[in-house]
């Protein structure tokens, strides 16, 4: 298989535009090749030039099915599993069940939108019309293998054109087929008088193939049907639709013959539960900001109107998501609720601009457009670059960036949203309630508090300790509290997730007799209730590679005991065995945490088998209570019978290499002679000789020879036994055996990497020889990639942050002063994740690294208020000094505002377990951490920096005026850009 069909596949794919990656696995009697396309790669086109290479492979076995292409179909991709299983009293068997299941179901399925395809997994193999051959009465009637495939293959109807006689023309069309009752009539040789038919040496049968696998649902056989998603697809429509038509089939089509689906596997549910979930901590954060907001307005009038901002902004945003055809799902929604405070900002800063001008006596229309007026400036710049930061996101064209694009998008417009509310919306409100309106006047308090602030850094020995303390501390902090990093959040499945190694040598049906039902019997007490914790479902899937189950229990708050039960019970004491079971997890990785895959590349099966074994050694060692599980096993061989041709001997018969290749397969799995039609079925025509009681009767089966009568086969070949990989694996053509590795439950993706880099890999290197070489993928390779990425996305968003800031300031300088806050908001993260950390294991993960991302245009809103104030304050005819405190004094209750209700709205995702809670846990917690962190020190920091380059006093204790900028630049709101004095 692997020379004859997998390299030649191999070596036609090669240079396909946008393919990263191949991947293939041979076994006896089956070829699986996967490629992987960068992302944004046109597919209908790959696949358009993926089926054209294939078909111009050349010298393609004769005996072997074109290759069929098809889409990704992996257990990440599924929609839905269902089982089909005839009812007790249903006469249909395994075979007619499984025909009905193509030739009715998957028609009704496949149509539903969202839906790709239908992957039928039966229990018995597809009908093939089968000729067993006695080799013995062969010999006695001196006919060759060669003879019999002739007389085969001419039972065939053979088409003749057209005969043109006289006037009329005739289509030619020769009868040559035959039904599977008529078979048995055909002539095969004479031999004088005798005529020999097919009956006298064979028996002919039409019967199902050999199975690929065996499939049970709650402890019956079944039909497996995975029901493939579409890309692009609604899930939730597509599974509805799914399900409906699954209802219709069982109450008519199969009520009739007594069968009927079940599904097991469906992640709508925990779809549907995350969406509820989402849709309460939105409901919650929104109360929670409004009820902030009340304690520092104090009025439920002003409460309200900017509260109303809220749903206005909301609602604009779902209309947009609409109007560009999105969907709403888990990341949408959480990126709702993490607009949920953020969306106030702007109204905040607005009405409370419009409440300081009311009291100085403005009239409410003056103080309505001057409080819009002048605070401008600032909202369009926090603005800009809370959306600017969310564009290197929404353009990564890596993973990261198609799993936040919705979150980016929907924050994004949720901004937009509230900006446009504040300045037209919410002054026409405060306007028409500008009477009625008695808002807080207690400005000395917040006076006071400002003092307090400032008096910290009022002189310049002051100011030399906090600047270089506050830049520096959170560096060195983040530095030393850095977490451990993962890929993707370990998000649990509501099912237990198992699977077992065979034996070497273990047959399809060895393992169903004596594994499968075995576990069958021992999970049977948990579905009937005799046993606790009772089991909803299950499904149990074997095939020769292995032993898949999935087991889901009613009380999922035991479903850590239900793991324990099926370790040490359910799947112990089988012999020669490997087991393990753990929590299934939503992104598809068996063992939940990401997986780290180990390949292991050379030429030499026998030498990669050594080299797999002294690095699963080494792995677990360093990886003490991790899983290492090694494909192709090296400790899972198969028995091999291996026929060495004697070329001497064959000539000397008179026969050919590929006579004997064609005998030997004859007496093995079966010779490959066409195809046969019967009743509109095609099925494929095996010839096969009688079963072999054991090796020797193989070296001792006659061959009728040309020159010498019949010979045992041990004549033309020799025979050895010995061992060989039951699987061989190929990544990026070249033979590979990939080890992958679970962490130990508690131990995050990156740290496992480290360890297995510094502590395996060395021993690894020692034991690999000249042409071997190791490479790490799966989710490892992943993480490195993501990093990269998103550490470039960072200093890329970084930059375009200060090229925005410093166009609307228009002072590089200005814009310099508040980038110095970022680090701020890093720090922030970090701590607020080692504390989560000390209470529920949360490594920093891919949506984490993507939370300091966005905190980069949350964390610079508190600073451009503050810089916007103060170079407002100097163009009145402040010094800097002054400028600083009187920006502290006018802005920090807004400030302070809108943290809160920015943290308030994102504390029920950082705090509320739930229903894919785990999923956005870690990044709610970063961004409240660091916006929390970064606003105290802003408020300390920025105005310190605002200082700097003050004027001197002169001998009389008068300050010196403030300096212009020797090009006279306007400043933000038309005054000039303040240099430091020299």
């Amino acid at each position: 298989m692997e020379s004859e069909i997998t390299i030649p596949i191999e070596d036609e794919l090669r240079g396909i535009p946008g393919l990263v990656s191949t991947r293939s696995w041979s076994n006896n009697g089956n070829v699986w090749i996967n490629l992987e396309f960068t992302l944004g790669t046109n597919m209908d086109k790959a696949f358009a030039e993926v089926s054209s290479r294939v078909q111009r492979v050349r010298n393609w076995p004769l005996e072997a099915d074109r290759p069929a292409v098809g889409g990704a179909d992996q257990q990440g991709n599924s929609l839905i599993y269902l089982f089909l299983q005839a009812l007790p009293d249903s006469n249909m068997d395994a075979e007619a069940l499984a025909k009905f299941a193509r030739d009715t179901i998957v028609p009704k399925i496949e149509p539903i939108p969202g839906v790709q395809g239908v992957s039928v997994e039966a229990p018995t193999g597809e009908r093939i019309l089968r000729i067993r051959f006695d080799p013995w009465r062969l010999a006695q009637l001196n006919l060759t293998i060669e003879e019999l495939s002739r007389a085969v293959g001419r039972f065939q109807d053979v088409g003749g054109g057209t005969v043109d006689v006289g006037r009329r023309g005739y289509a030619l069309r020769f009868q040559g087929n035959f039904s599977a009752d008529q078979i048995g009539d055909l002539t095969v040789a004479q031999r004088g008088s005798t005529v020999i038919r097919m009956r006298d040496i064979a028996d002919i049968n039409v019967e199902p193939d050999k199975a690929f696998g065996v499939t049970y649902q709650n402890g019956n056989p079944a039909i497996g049907m995975r029901v493939i998603h579409q890309p692009g697809g609604n899930t939730l429509d597509a599974i509805d639709g799914i399900l409906t038509e699954v209802e219709s089939l069982n109450n008519n089509e199969l009520a009739s013959i007594g069968a009927q689906i079940e599904k097991s596997f469906d992640p709508s549910v925990f779809i549907k539960r995350a969406l509820s979930f989402l849709g309460g901590n939105l409901l919650l954060g929104s109360i929670l900001a409004v009820g902030l907001l009340w304690l520092f307005v104090r009025r439920w009038r002003a409460t309200l109107i900017i509260a109303a901002t809220v749903p206005v902004c909301l609602l604009a945003t779902l209309a947009v998501i609409e109007i560009t055809g999105r969907s709403i799902n888990v990341i949408s929604l959480a990126g709702l609720a993490f607009a949920t405070g953020m969306v106030l900002d702007a109204a905040i800063v607005v009405m409370e601009n419009f409440e300081r001008l009311r009291r100085q006596g403005r009239t409410p229309g003056e103080a309505a457009m001057e409080a819009v007026t002048q605070v401008w400036p600032a909202l369009f710049a926090s603005t800009a670059t809370t959306v600017a930061i969310f564009i290197p996101i929404m353009f990564i064209e890596d993973v990261e960036g198609q799993l936040f694009a919705d979150l980016a998008l929907t924050i994004a417009i949720s901004v937009v949203a509230s900006l446009i509310v504040a300045v037209t919306v919410l002054p026409a409100a405060a306007r028409h309630y500008a009477g009625k309106l008695d808002l807080d006047e207690n400005e000395a308090r917040w006076d006071g508090y400002a003092d307090r602030i400032f008096g910290l850094i009022d002189t310049n020995k002051k100011r030399s300790i906090w600047i270089p303390s506050l830049i520096l501390t959170p560096l060195v902090i983040s530095y030393f509290l850095w977490p451990q990093t993962d890929y993707l959040p370990d998000v649990k499945r509501d099912a237990v997730d198992a699977w077992v190694g065979l034996p070497s040598g273990a047959t399809l049906e060895s393992a169903r007799t004596e594994i499968a039902e075995e576990i069958v019997q021992r999970l049977d007490p948990y579905l009937k209730g005799d046993k606790q914790p009772e089991l909803l479902n299950y499904y149990l899937f074997v095939n020769p590679w292995g032993l898949n189950t999935g087991i889901r229990i009613k009380d999922q708050s035991r479903i850590e005991e239900m793991t324990g039960i099926v370790n040490g019970e359910i799947l112990a004491g089988f012999p020669d065995v490997q087991a393990f079971a753990q929590q299934g997890s939503l992104f598809g990785n068996f063992g939940g945490n990401g997986t780290i895959e180990v390949y292991l590349q050379g030429e030499s099966d026998e030498a990669l088998r050594e080299l797999s074994l002294v690095a699963v050694d080494a792995i677990q060692a360093a990886l003490p209570g991790g899983m290492v599980r090694p494909n192709p096993d090296p400790n899972v061989v198969v028995p091999e019978l291996r026929l060495t041709p004697n070329d001497r001997r064959i000539a000397e018969l008179g026969m050919t290499r590929d006579q004997v290749g064609r005998a030997v397969r004859a007496l093995g799995d079966g010779l490959y002679l066409g195809e046969y039609v019967s009743d509109g079925d095609r099925m494929r025509v095996i010839l096969r000789g009688s079963a072999a009681a054991d090796p020797e009767a193989i070296e001792s089966a006659p061959l009728v020879t040309p020159n010498s009568g019949t010979v045992p086969l041990r004549e033309v070949a020799t025979l050895l036994r010995g061992v060989g990989p039951n699987q061989i694996s190929h990544v990026d053509g070249r033979k590979t055996v990939t080890l992958m590795i679970n962490a130990p439950p508690g131990m995050a993706l990156g740290e496992a990497l480290e360890k297995i880099q510094n502590e395996a890999e060395p021993k690894i290197m020692q034991a690999i020889h000249s042409g071997e070489t190791l490479r790490y993928g799966g989710d490892a390779d992943a993480l490195i990639k993501a990093i990269k990425s998103l550490s470039t996305n960072f200093i890329l968003a970084a930059a375009l942050l200060f090229v925005i800031m410093a166009s609307v300031f228009r002072s590089a300088r200005d814009a310099a002063l508040v980038i110095i806050a970022l680090p701020l908001a890093t720090v922030g993260g970090v701590i607020a994740i080692q504390i989560l950390n000390l209470f529920k294991p949360t490594p920093l993960d891919l949506l984490g690294m993507i939370g300091f991302v966005i905190l980069l245009g949350i964390v610079v809103n508190n600073a451009i208020l503050l810089m916007a104030q103060a170079r407002q304050s100097e163009q009145e005819g402040m010094n800097r000094t002054e400028a600083a405190r009187a920006a502290l004094k006018l802005r920090l209750r807004p400030i302070l505002m809108t943290t809160g209700t920015s943290v308030m709205g994102m504390l029920p995702l950082a705090l509320v377990p739930g229903p894919g809670s785990a999923i956005y846990r870690g990044l709610a917690v970063i961004i409240v951490g660091g916006v929390l962190v970064s606003t105290i020190f802003t408020l300390i920091l920025l105005p310190a920096l605002i200082q700097l380059g003050s004027a001197k006093k002169t001998d009389d204790g008068r300050k010196n005026p403030p300096t212009k900028d020797t090009d006279d630049k306007p400043a933000l709101g038309g005054g000039p850009v303040l240099e430091p004095a020299e």
